[in-house]
């Protein structure tokens, strides 16, 4: 199946890769470290963890335009929330600018 070229450059720009390498410029612009979290033994933590100057720390779930989180990233964000972490759920450059709108607001 062949795919026209507008539907690459728009796939490209809402793929979780496309939207994780947005978010890692972002946190960088703002003095910050991007970290991608990987836990073989541990399964649905989020996919980043932005270490922020001021040592605040913000975890990030990435997913592909209109994706939703499974119920063990469900779990494991009101696990991180419940013990104080910031956890944003993004799919989009969007609702990453949104959700450091916010994080930049409560500060």
């Amino acid at each position: 199946m062949k795919k026209s070229i507008k539907n690459i450059v728009e796939h490209a720009d809402v793929s979780e890769k496309s939207i994780e390498r947005y978010l890692c410029d972002v946190v960088k612009k703002l003095g910050g470290v991007c970290l991608k979290y990987s836990n073989a033994n541990m399964v649905g933590y989020p996919d980043r963890v932005a270490l922020m100057p001021g040592g605040h720390c913000i975890w990030f779930e990435l997913k592909s335009k209109g994706r939703k989180t499974s119920k063990v990233q469900d779990i494991r964000i009101a696990q991180l929330e419940s013990i104080g972490h910031t956890v944003y759920v993004c799919d989009s450059k969007q609702t990453i600018d949104e959700s450091i709108k916010v994080w930049r607001a409560e500060q």
